[in-house]
């Protein structure tokens, strides 16, 4: 099974990059995909000399050169500059489905996962019982950096959040009771520079000829200047280690470009984590953002 994945990296390397490779020129590659391209891990492609493309170069997607264009001509104070949201392990034990049956587990991981980054980001995750939807959709419009750590639905990666306590009927069943769905983003006017979506395929939606529409191209549309996704199932252990090298990077100055490849690189370099499966799954889309955490404490 590995051998004829490796051998299907290095035959999309020979198909997508090989005709380019020679104009090139620098460390970073923009890629604009054409349909179920979107869904490829350009970061573990393979050229002729078994070299990882991640190892060559900084890799980010865009929709299309349009919104490239868009990106760059945006005005300096249209995203904000500090807060951020950070959201682990929402409360879902009590989903059910019309048989009544339980529809997810909770993920203590994902509660690790953003606790870890408050702490290097000095900022109070909300999880759990908190994480409800109505308190997300509150909180979305006023920060710089959004992460949600969370189940995320395989077909378009909407998020499945903590219904609200105050609903009718009490056993939530509905999607709207608990689903941060594609419609509730693009009602948001988000003013983040980074949308980090660390829940399973939150990089899949349906495909078509203008690319993959899913929850993250919603957070695109809706005004975000880079989103983070996942192509497949994450491991959990891996994926702690891999937002915390990410984050440490991203805290200490660097582009979200190259802190993404700093941290596939930790993971590659590992005994337990080098394989593909742990560190090719994650894919920045738009724009190469830089935080400065900082800056909040120098004003104080």
């Amino acid at each position: 099974m590995r051998e004829s994945i490796l051998d299907a990296l290095s035959t999309l390397y020979d198909i997508v990059m090989k005709p380019v490779a020679d104009l090139v020129q620098g460390d970073e590659l923009v890629i604009i995909p054409d349909g179920p391209l979107w869904l490829a891990p350009y970061a573990a492609l393979k050229d002729g000399n078994s070299k990882y493309l991640c190892e060559s170069f900084r890799i980010r997607l865009a929709p299309s050169l349009t919104s490239l264009r868009l990106l760059a001509h945006c005005p300096d104070d249209y995203h904000k500059s500090s807060g951020a949201l950070l959201v682990g392990d929402p409360w879902v034990s009590e989903v059910t489905n019309s048989e009544g049956e339980k529809v997810f587990e909770q993920l203590p991981c994902a509660k690790e996962e953003v606790e870890m980054i408050g702490k290097i980001l000095n900022i109070t995750p909300i999880t759990g019982r908190q994480a409800t939807k109505h308190e997300v959709l509150k909180r979305l419009s006023s920060v710089s950096l959004v992460h949600f750590a969370a189940h995320g639905c395989l077909e378009t990666g909407e998020i499945a959040l903590t219904p609200d306590p105050d609903r009718i009927p009490t056993v939530p069943t509905e999607n709207e009771d608990y689903i941060l769905t594609i419609r509730d983003v693009l009602n948001v006017q988000i003013r983040a520079k980074l949308v980090v979506l660390s829940c399973s395929h939150s990089g899949w939606g349906e495909i078509m000829a203008e690319g993959v529409v899913g929850i993250a191209r919603a957070f695109m549309g809706a005004g975000a200047r880079s989103v983070l996704v996942s192509l497949w199932g994450i491991d959990d252990e891996a994926t702690i280690e891999f937002m915390k090298s990410f984050y440490h990077y991203l805290a200490e100055g660097k582009p979200v470009s190259e802190s993404l490849n700093l941290a596939m690189k930790s993971l590659r370099e590992s005994d337990k984590f080098r394989d593909i499966k742990y560190w090719a799954p994650f894919s920045l889309i738009g724009d190469d953002v830089t935080f400065d955490f900082m800056a909040k404490e120098r004003d104080k």
